[in-house]
């Protein structure tokens, strides 16, 4: 292959350079199943095939929903790009309405679902959605016709010639895909990315990929209708890396210990939990163990790269390697060289302990309108600075504006949002788009994100407060799963939580508190007591107008279902403020 310029180029790319013999492997009924780089591209060949004989047309929106990555979304993909339709991934957990909203916005004609749960959602707002001619489903599921009936009408390879000619008409600067983002506000924008969106981000991104091609494996979890896990899946099949889908994140930890992946990706929410997870292990140990597994993590907290620490530090920090990270390693698969994150700001002491313990995160900056990498860390040729988001990936320019957003030019810029250039028209200046994200660039172009220009706030005092940095700051205790900070307009800055409910109960079990219900827990003096010296802890390090003076906990826990967080565990900041509103009114003595 000469030039790889669109999406359905990669997997041929893999075929003739690597010729996996396991491209893409899935879990079905506890046994791992691989499909070969060639089983790939054939039956993404069949998938055109069938599809044709459906009637698919250049230009056509297929919507794919699914619970999981699986091998199947990764064919299904290939199959529909190679006819110049496109795909339209959308968020399994999203709300009914936002299913028909979806649908009926990108004039979907076909639909393929993952599941019964998915397939039940869309049947409920079908009647809504007129154009949609069918609904196929991965799974077998009564009721449903089955993905495989698709496959089946392209066995007969007679119309391969018009899926070649096809092939050949789609440009790189045709539309690809529609990814509706899981907006915070409002309904949900179709952003509109082409082939050359996406290819120029995968071969950009490739530069910072310090993997053995051809000879790699990755784990792969985040959903795949997220665009940064979907280029990702793009980068490894350039990359000739083996792709295991993770079953849920409930059995990430087994997954990871059957399959010892060279590299994953998440969000920094994820992070957070396999670090506190690791801490509480931790914490059940005795004597001199327990003494030495919190030494080793002071040890990592304190970590900095390329031995800028001196002699000494590096000493101890081999001893808890040896004694302590290790284990750490193996908990994980054993062979975890590197790990990815984006979608939001990664804590500092994240960066610090997993690359301590010899399983760096590199954190990376991105959004779904720009396909999405801007830039990424890296640790080769001194390219990974904690407390960053690295420098950015080639053919891609930034500037700070005047105010400090963080503007963007480049290949991959999206086209636009979906039927709507007005709104297209706010976010782009000429070939510039702007991110909504403060930041700053520095002498070394290291880029650092301050914060969200939407989520500036100003208190009634004028002092403008930046919520995302005094969150991060109070996520550090183990106390904390989720917390927002809040006072726009008012006289300070106040902070709703959600308390880490296990956790909390396992420190009253210690202090003799019997706390049963989560109301127990939100009213208990001691536990008050306690918060507070968490939230004094983490005022030390903000100046007077920026420190939170009164919280509230919240009794319930903050889930994606219950409207609190998008898909991808971002704060819904205006849905939190109203399921609180009462809390919010006792803050402020409304």
């Amino acid at each position: 292959m000469s030039e790889i310029t669109r999406l359905f180029d990669f997997p041929y790319y893999q075929l003739e350079k690597y010729n996996l013999k396991n491209a893409l492997v899935t879990k079905y009924d506890g046994k791992w199943v691989s499909s070969s780089s060639k089983e790939y591209v054939d039956q993404a060949n069949s998938i055109s095939r069938g599809l044709l004989r459906l009637g698919v047309e250049k230009n056509d929106k297929i919507a794919v929903i699914s619970m999981t990555n699986r091998t199947e979304w990764n064919v299904l993909d290939i199959g529909v790009l190679q006819l110049g339709a496109q795909n339209v991934p959308i968020y399994p957990t999203i709300a009914e309405e936002d299913y028909e909203y979806v649908l009926n916005h990108s004039e979907s004609k076909y639909c393929f679902v993952s599941c019964q749960e998915v397939f039940d959602k869309v049947n409920k707002v079908r009647a809504n959605v007129p154009q949609l001619k069918e609904v196929f489903c991965f799974d077998m599921v009564d009721g449903c016709k089955n993905w495989k009936e698709v496959l089946a009408l392209g066995e007969d390879s007679s119309n391969q010639p018009e899926v070649e000619k096809r092939k050949e008409e789609v440009t790189p600067k045709d539309l690809a895909t529609l990814i509706y983002t899981s907006g915070t506000t409002g309904k949900p924008k179709g952003v509109m990315l082409s082939h050359n969106n996406l290819v120029s981000n995968v071969i950009g991104s490739e530069k910072r990929v310090p993997l053995a091609m051809g000879e790699s494996r990755a784990l792969s979890f985040l959903p795949v209708c997220h665009v940064f896990e979907r280029m990702i899946l793009y980068l490894y099949q350039y990359c000739g890396v083996e792709i295991y889908f993770a079953e849920s994140l409930e059995k990430m930890t087994d997954n990871l210990k059957e399959v010892n992946p060279n590299i994953m990706t998440g969000v920094p929410r994820l992070y957070e939990k396999v670090y506190d997870k690791i801490v509480a292990k931790g914490g059940e140990l005795t004597g001199v163990k327990k003494a030495l597994f919190f030494w080793a993590i002071d040890v990592g907290l304190k970590y900095e790269p390329y031995g800028a620490n001196g002699w000494w530090y590096e000493q101890k920090l081999k001893l808890a390697r040896k004694l302590i990270f290790s284990k750490w390693q193996e908990a994980l698969g054993g062979q975890l060289k590197f790990m990815v994150s984006g979608s939001a700001a990664l804590q500092p002491r994240l960066s610090r302990i997993f690359a301590a313990a010899q399983m760096p995160i590199m954190e990376g900056y991105g959004l779904t309108e720009t396909s999405p990498v801007i830039s990424v860390n890296d640790l080769r040729n001194g390219g990974f600075r904690i407390g960053t988001v690295g420098r950015v990936i080639e053919n891609v320019e930034v500037k700070i504006a005047e105010d400090g957003e963080i503007l963007v030019k480049g290949p991959n810029i999206m086209q636009g949002y979906y039927k709507d250039p007005e709104k297209t028209a706010t976010v782009m200046t000429g070939d510039y788009f702007h991110t909504g994200d403060i930041g700053e660039m520095d002498s070394d172009g290291f880029l650092k994100i301050t914060d969200r220009k939407k989520e500036m706030f100003k208190t009634s005092g004028g002092k403008y407060v930046a919520p995302a940095l005094i969150e991060n700051q109070l996520k550090q205790s183990r106390f904390i799963e989720q917390v927002m900070v809040v006072g726009e307009g008012e006289k300070m800055p106040g902070a709703l939580i959600q308390p880490d409910f296990d956790f909390v109960r396992e420190w009253a079990k210690r202090h003799q508190l019997k706390l049963e219900t989560m109301s127990d827990v939100v009213n208990n003096e001691k536990v008050l007591e306690r918060f507070q010296e968490e939230i004094d802890h983490a005022n030390t390090d903000f100046a007077k107008w920026e420190k939170v003076k009164v919280f509230k906990l919240t009794p319930s826990l903050w889930t994606i279902d219950g409207g609190h967080l998008t898909p991808t565990l971002k704060l819904k900041r205006k849905v939190i403020k109203e399921i609180y509103r009462d809390l919010y009114n006792e803050i402020y003595g409304h």
